[in-house]
């Protein structure tokens, strides 16, 4: 439901327009330098403002309120807060009768029987992802410089320039998607299992927790399906486990083998688009025209590369926790 990892284990709680948005984390060893100001670089990466951003500004400060003493992790679990300041919610009511196209709003409705936090997408908002870069910092730390996790936006729009491709969502009037590459470096050998318990099937796992995320492929991905076999094969040239290429993404049989993890998810265009579009009118039981109201990204996939690398890092400091423990880790 809303916990995620074995030993790194994270819950996230709150609603968009809710008092506050949080994440309480179990798992994480004692002794880890962990202060306020530790989140900020990443949270200020994932903050709106930007160009093709929700105007809706937050201060987003991490609130530690348990697990840290004297600027140090205690070994007990860890609970940051958010606060919610700035929210305008009577746009939201008025849209109670409209069901928006691509949001969560009917099945939430349909699944919490009308009591769900409609408000800004209640617990569905993209909002709660403040919790994933937050557990993402702690997870970062657990893997140490030795371990790097790198993502980067490659496409807006369909155009390799994202620049380009915001402009013509701008001039379009309308929200766009896009692509985001992860790259982590210096990973060993021999983290993951088969089958259910993969590096691949993990990540997947965490990377679709974040809103808007339609698609995720490993290495070569998707253009594997139009390969000959010695051309997808990454032949081993040194007894490192070095590649000549990377088409398995660093990862074979479910198991990192050395090669840098690399992977791409695809991000849809923004639900809330400004265009006027079709949806049910609950009230009436009529299909009508509307138009979203209030302050929501163009593009979120601006925003997604911070977030990717939260998740990631989330997953994989649970897979060096499991490798490190002493007892190992068994079902």
């Amino acid at each position: 439901m809303n916990s995620f990892g074995r030993i790194f284990r994270v819950n996230v709680f709150g609603e968009s327009h809710g008092e506050s948005v949080g994440v309480n984390i179990d798992g994480v060893p004692y002794g880890i330098p962990l202060k306020q100001e530790d989140f900020l670089p990443d949270l200020e990466r994932r903050k709106a403002g930007a160009k093709g951003t929700t105007p809706r500004k937050e201060d987003d400060l991490p609130f530690l309120k348990s697990g840290v003493f004297n600027d140090h992790t205690t070994g007990a679990p860890v609970t940051i807060l958010f606060e919610n300041n700035n929210t305008r919610s009577a746009d939201y009511a008025k849209l109670r009768e409209f069901p928006r196209p691509g949001h969560a709003d009917f099945v939430a409705s349909k699944k919490f029987g009308g009591f769900e936090d409609y408000r800004g997408g209640g617990h569905f908002s993209g909002r709660l992802t403040l919790n994933l870069v937050a557990a993402g910092v702690i997870a970062k730390k657990i893997l140490g410089d030795s371990i790097q996790v790198k993502a980067v936006l490659k496409e807006v729009g369909g155009l390799p320039d994202p620049e380009k491709g915001l402009e013509a969502a701008i001039a379009a009037k309308d929200s766009v998607g896009g692509i985001v590459e992860c790259t982590v470096d210096g990973l060993p050998i021999g983290w993951g299992e088969p089958f259910f318990d993969s590096i691949e099937s993990n990540i997947a796992h965490a990377v679709f927790a974040i809103p808007a995320i339609k698609g995720v492929e490993f290495g070569a991905g998707f253009a594997a399906a139009k390969m000959k076999g010695l051309e997808h094969n990454d032949a081993i040239i040194d007894t490192n486990g070095k590649t000549a290429t990377n088409n398995a993404g660093g990862v074979v049989g479910g198991i990192t083998n050395g090669n840098p993890l690399v992977f791409r998810v695809a991000v849809k265009p923004t639900s809330s688009t400004p265009k006027e579009q079709q949806t049910l009118n609950i009230a009436s039981g009529e299909v009508e025209t509307f138009s979203v109201k209030g302050r929501h990204d163009l593009c979120i996939a601006l925003r997604v590369p911070v977030v990717l690398e939260a998740v990631t890092a989330m997953v994989l400091a649970d897979f060096k926790l499991i490798a490190d423990s002493t007892l190992g880790y068994r079902r």
